[in-house]
């Protein structure tokens, strides 16, 4: 399974692993193991966590309250109470272990450290008045990413999914128009 992290924030990235809540919701963090390979698979994060059960459930539950929240900034409304107290509680755990090299930083913990490393991003995104979160322009699309674009421009969560999506669709439908026209123009006797 591949995962997008193009969100500028983990906890955004989090929140979009549901693509499409408004149409046909698609999770891609259905298991414990899909959990793991997601944050493995973050940069900022640690390489390898084990989640158990209940673990699992706490970070379907944050993930929830996360895109909640994302949602109420970019709407401009309160902030949801329930959501505030499942990222606040989450914020409050342990915190991974960083270590800086020459090679890097490397981090590591275990999953509720992971958790709370998350929701403290989600805390400094959501509580900072500059930045600029938007919804992804794409029809169908529900992911909420941090725009650190020139002007604040960016349409889309990410070229490679919705841009190109979104152009490709652009250009069919140009094509179409202009074929019909050609079809539907005078036609020429000799």
């Amino acid at each position: 399974m591949n995962f997008a992290y193009v969100s500028g924030n983990a906890a955004l990235d989090l929140a979009g692993t549901v693509g499409s809540r408004r149409d046909e919701p698609d999770d891609t963090l259905a298991t414990p193991a899909d959990l793991e390979r997601w944050v493995a698979a973050c940069d900022e994060l640690p390489d390898r966590v084990t989640a158990d059960f209940p673990t699992f459930e706490f970070a379907l539950s944050l993930r929830e309250a996360l895109y909640q929240l994302a949602l109420d900034r970019v709407l401009d409304r309160r902030f949801d109470p329930a959501g505030l107290r499942i990222v606040n509680d989450a914020a409050a755990g342990p915190v991974p272990k960083m270590e800086l090299s020459d090679a890097g930083l490397r981090m590591s913990g275990d999953l509720r450290a992971v958790l709370s490393h998350i929701a403290r991003s989600g805390i400094s995104v959501l509580a900072d008045p500059q930045a600029c979160l938007k919804e992804c322009g794409r029809p169908g699309c529900t992911r909420i990413y941090l725009d650190r674009s020139r002007g604040a421009r960016r349409t889309w969560c990410g070229m490679d999914a919705c841009g190109n999506r979104v152009k490709a669709a652009a250009y069919r439908a140009r094509r179409r128009a202009a074929t019909t026209a050609e079809d539907d123009g005078p036609s020429r006797t000799t």
